[in-house]
């Protein structure tokens, strides 16, 4: 009796574990299904896999000897060895606030073990065959710079609050002349960008309506290479950007309107993030709409556990392209189908299974993350249009890494400790004595990043990341300002303490603080313009453009204080030089 028993036992074991690898094949077919549903009739089958992006599961992402082969091949950083020419366009992209993204990419795809053909060969060419002579190394064209009053891509002599803004002699100062080493990669522009050579070695790779997109024009090779490539190849030691650099105002167009082939989470950070994928390989980070434009963050809420809101990303990018410091990536809002352009496409089956239908019928989903990652905090459409940013990413770490650094004024995101500038008036002397704040680029950038932060109300600023191939002569890039914007009615001046405590500030952002005070030139004017090109403009809420002019001033009553206290020459860094000054009209 008693081996009846057992027998039984094991059989019910046996049956509930089959049970279990049904379920789990049906769950895995579900996907497959509805989409096999969804194509309308008549649609050829396609059993290809979309790309994955880099944050789903690890064997999705498979290597793929698409353009960024035939691209890289050409093109070396910081002119050392050339890029494996198996390497992915996507690899040259990556975006990331984590503390730890200088010790790994997300983004970069493994590349099989197979071997490679000589540095700059093109695909399908024996290596020992000579190269043509006349393109094989020819130098990237470089930006020429201005000459004569130049106007950021997109604006006019309308007479404009912008264009009279960058039409002014300060918005004119050019940089210093650019070698090879103070350019982020140095690359064969005679090598054009062709996405058919992805299309005939990759099948799988989903290339509808490409073909019509880059059709040959007789334009240079560089011409050709998509908005996303020319931002990454306009990197330079001193800006993201130029003022005058068409690429920009294109990509923010891109960012707003190309097709979405890919969804998939990001991994680490607090809240849902998304990295969208386009038609043109490009990619970049969708942060969802949580707020409404007039909903204040919570009196009692900590700053560490608020939300952040797409509109801040939207609007840290316009703002810091006024202050003229041209460091923070392009950021775009747009409306996004989660239907069609998130759950359809995506690969990621954690974020897939996160989707439902709410009782009033509007799609909803919540993905995976540390805060506001469950039912009671969904992103629900209207009923599936959801609003968000898209940021563009930049080059990827394998290619371009970054060094990231604790910020000196790091809050100490506790609910009753308080970091140590907050109860030491003499903080910034000993700061200024530590490298690479014993050099005046690095702190006067400090400065810089401050200023931008009190003008948001951004408290979020632990860390802060650089280019490592440019060492510590370069400038910082201002990433991650989703906590900006969030009360227009209060002023943190604890943002400002490094700017009281240190009392140094470069001569060029001071003129442009003092112009963008007064009347003709009123910040929040010239952001309610500048934001109203956005697809999901109004962007701000108009007590925080409102809130702008008034922080301003507050700025400017801080630095007369440190002069008043310290003297112009002890404040004031002139960064600017007679040349310079003399291009500024001072």
């Amino acid at each position: 009796m008693k081996m009846i028993l057992v027998r039984r036992f094991r059989v019910l074991i046996l049956m509930a574990f089959l049970a279990a690898c049904a379920l789990h094949l049906v769950l895995d077919l579900l996907p497959k299904l509805e989409r096999s549903a969804a194509r309308p009739s008549g649609e050829p089958g396609c059993s290809c896999a979309q790309p994955a992006a880099e944050a789903a599961a690890p064997g999705w992402a498979q290597a793929r000897g698409h353009p960024g082969g035939e691209l890289a091949a050409a093109a070396s950083a910081a002119g050392d060895a050339g890029w494996p020419n198996k390497q992915t366009l996507r690899a040259l992209q990556d975006f990331s606030s984590d503390p730890s993204s200088n010790l790994t990419s997300h983004s970069l795809e493994k590349l099989p073990p197979a071997a490679e053909p000589a540095e700059g060969a093109p695909p399908g060419q024996d290596p020992s065959a000579p190269r043509p002579p006349d393109r094989a190394r020819r130098p990237l064209p470089r930006d020429p710079g201005p000459r004569g009053p130049v106007l950021p891509p997109g604006l006019s002599g309308d007479g404009s609050l912008l264009t009279r803004l960058f039409q002014h002699p300060l918005y004119q100062v050019p940089i210093p002349p650019l070698t090879e080493g103070d350019v982020l990669f140095n690359v064969n522009s005679g090598i054009r960008f062709d996405p058919k050579a992805a299309t005939a070695e990759n099948p799988d790779w989903p290339h509808e309506g490409l073909e019509d997109e880059f059709l040959p024009t007789g334009e240079a090779a560089v011409d050709s290479y998509p908005n996303w490539l020319k931002f990454h190849i306009g990197i330079n030691r001193y800006e993201l950007y130029s003022r005058h650099n068409p690429a920009v105002e294109a990509l923010l167009r891109d960012l707003g309107t190309r097709e979405i082939t890919s969804v998939a989470m990001k991994s680490g950070g607090t809240q849902l993030k998304l990295i969208m994928t386009f038609q043109n390989y490009g990619q970049a980070l969708f942060k969802p709409m949580k707020q409404t434009r007039e909903q204040e963050t919570p009196p009692d809420f900590f700053y560490f556990s608020d939300y952040e809101r797409h509109n801040a990303e939207i609007a840290a990018f316009h703002l810091d392209r006024i202050l003229d410091f041209r460091r923070v990536p392009p950021v775009a809002g747009r409306l996004v189908n989660m239907t069609k352009e998130i759950r359809d496409v995506t690969r990621d089956k954690k974020l897939w299974r996160t989707f439902f239908i709410s009782p009033a019928n509007n799609i909803c989903f919540y993905g995976e993350c540390s805060y506001y990652c469950s039912t009671e905090h969904a992103l629900c459409g209207k009923p599936d249009q959801i609003e968000g940013s898209l940021a563009a990413f930049l080059p990827d770490l394998s290619l371009a890494k970054r060094k990231t650094w604790r910020n000196p004024w790091r809050r100490s995101y506790h609910k009753r400790k308080k970091a140590e500038w907050e109860v030491d008036p003499d903080y910034c002397e000993e700061v200024k004595q530590t490298p690479p704040y014993d050099s005046s680029r690095r702190i006067l950038d400090i400065m810089d990043m401050t200023i931008f932060d009190f003008l948001m109300g951004n408290m979020d600023r632990h860390h802060y990341e650089t280019f490592e191939k440019f060492g510590n002569d370069t400038f910082i890039i201002h990433l991650d300002n989703g906590r900006g914007f969030g009360k227009h009615s209060h002023d943190e001046l604890s943002i400002l303490v490094p700017l009281q405590q240190c009392c140094r500030i470069r001569r060029s952002t001071y003129l442009r603080l003092q112009l963008l005070a007064q009347e003709e030139h009123r910040l929040s004017l010239l952001m309610a313009e500048s934001l109203r090109a956005d697809r999901v403009a109004p962007v701000l809420f108009q007590p925080h453009l409102e809130a702008l002019d008034r922080r301003l001033r507050i700025v400017l009553r801080a630095v007369g204080v440190c002069l008043e206290k310290d003297g112009p020459h002890s404040v004031v860094e002139d960064d600017l030089g007679p040349e310079r000054r003399a291009a500024a009209g001072r």
